[in-house]
């Protein structure tokens, strides 16, 4: 029984390791309520794949904004 332990413990530990080391790296990419954004945005945004609009991005969060407050105030 303390072998089948041991393994699983082991095997759990690998699995933790190998999560650590697949993780990528945090990229800060915040917008605020109001769409404002930080001067370092667009380098931090440029580094994720894809294309993406920073104004499309400011609508988002806006509207965002505009629906929580219309869900809140009625």
């Amino acid at each position: 029984m303390l072998v089948f332990i041991v393994i699983i413990i082991i095997i759990i530990i690998i699995i933790i390791i190998i999560i650590i080391n697949v993780c990528g790296r945090v990229i800060p990419v915040i917008i605020g309520a109001t769409g404002t954004i930080s001067k370092s945005f667009r380098k931090y945004i440029s580094n994720i794949p894809g294309n993406r609009e920073v104004k499309e991005l400011q609508k988002t969060a806006i509207f965002g904004t505009a629906h929580i407050l219309g869900k809140v105030l009625t």
